[in-house]
């Protein structure tokens, strides 16, 4: 089998659990890594025994060593960066939020189809055994027709306007770092947009939101959906049906899943796995490329699109909203 070589750039928490999970993909290896300061790259490449170590991004993106590149970087640098790399014939995995708008989105998409290159957006969610098992009782009629979904994805993170999820400048907030989750979770069940979102949101003292509720209505099926940085959520998902329900705890880094019919509980699903679950996409993306696929048919750069427009929507309620 021939293995995909991944490329990394930034070396932070997300790239080290990336690059943890390595040892879990049958179909790629680490090759590269590239942090903005040498002694980054070099302690990350020596702790995963990555043999290309770079102190700048470009020079990874140029490297003939690498076939694919992670991006795990803020999402406000995504696409600048991701398509310096397409324009050197990389393949692309995107940490989420793929970018900050839909108009970013959009320029994001037509960079992938100018370089003619494999694009995705990290949402590793929807490629977890659990998500995956739930949306199959759902489509296999287990739960009758959907009539709500609710999901919500917090963890407290105390004001400091130094700390990128709270500077504006870098896209801070809890709606891209956080409610992405809810978000694209409402879409895997209900695939299709509401024709109507609302919102009720408090800010932080420099205006950046760090507290989202919102409903999303399809006419046939609501959506509550919710996100926080003033504290902890729930952090699971329920989907509801007019003849039973799903639960599914800590939906986004999901381990099970339950099927209800009334009260009882009447099927249980546990992946036992010992991955922390990213290894699940980056094998999907290698087995994408091996096909000679250039997108996703889990997260196609279109379904990208429709979470941005969907937290756009949102974001047109609380941008001037009072703490």
């Amino acid at each position: 089998m021939k293995k995909i070589r991944w490329g990394l750039i930034g070396a932070g928490r997300i790239a080290h659990q990336f690059a943890r999970d390595m040892s879990f993909v049958p179909n790629g290896v680490l090759s590269a890594i590239g942090s903005r300061s040498k002694v980054a790259a070099e302690a990350f490449g020596a702790q995963y025994d990555i043999p290309h170590r770079f102190d700048d991004y470009q020079s990874l993106f140029e490297c003939d060593e690498v076939d694919a590149v992670y991006i795990a970087t803020p999402h406000n640098l995504h696409l600048a960066q991701a398509t310096s790399a397409m324009a050197e014939g990389k393949a692309i995995l995107c940490e989420k939020p793929l970018v900050t708008t839909p108009e970013e989105c959009l320029e994001f998409q037509r960079a992938a189809r100018h370089h003619d290159v494999y694009a995705m957006e990290a949402m590793w969610t929807y490629f977890l055994p659990a998500i995956r098992k739930a949306k199959s009782w759902v489509e296999a009629g287990r739960i009758g027709e959907v009539r709500r979904i609710q999901a919500n994805f917090g963890y407290p993170i105390a004001y400091d306007p130094s700390l990128r999820e709270y500077d504006r400048d870098l896209a801070g907030g809890c709606l891209l770092e956080m409610g992405i989750y809810p978000v694209a979770l409402a879409w895997l069940f209900a695939e299709r947009d509401p024709i109507d979102i609302q919102a009720v949101a408090r800010t932080a003292p420099n205006g950046v939101e760090d507290d989202v509720t919102a409903i999303f209505d399809y006419g046939d099926m609501t959506a509550a959906l919710s996100t926080s940085f003033r504290c902890k959520l729930h952090n699971w998902a329920t989907i509801v049906g007019e003849e039973g329900l799903i639960t599914i705890p800590d939906f986004w880094r999901a381990h099970e899943c339950h099927l209800y019919h009334l009260e009882t509980r009447t099927e249980h699903f546990q992946d036992g796995r010992e991955s922390l679950g990213l290894n699940y996409q980056t094998v999907a993306v290698g087995e994408d490329l091996a096909m000679g696929r250039r997108q996703s048919t889990v997260v196609p750069l279109e379904v990208s699109l429709a979470f941005q427009r969907h937290m756009d929507q949102l974001r047109r309620h609380f941008e001037a909203v009072p703490s």
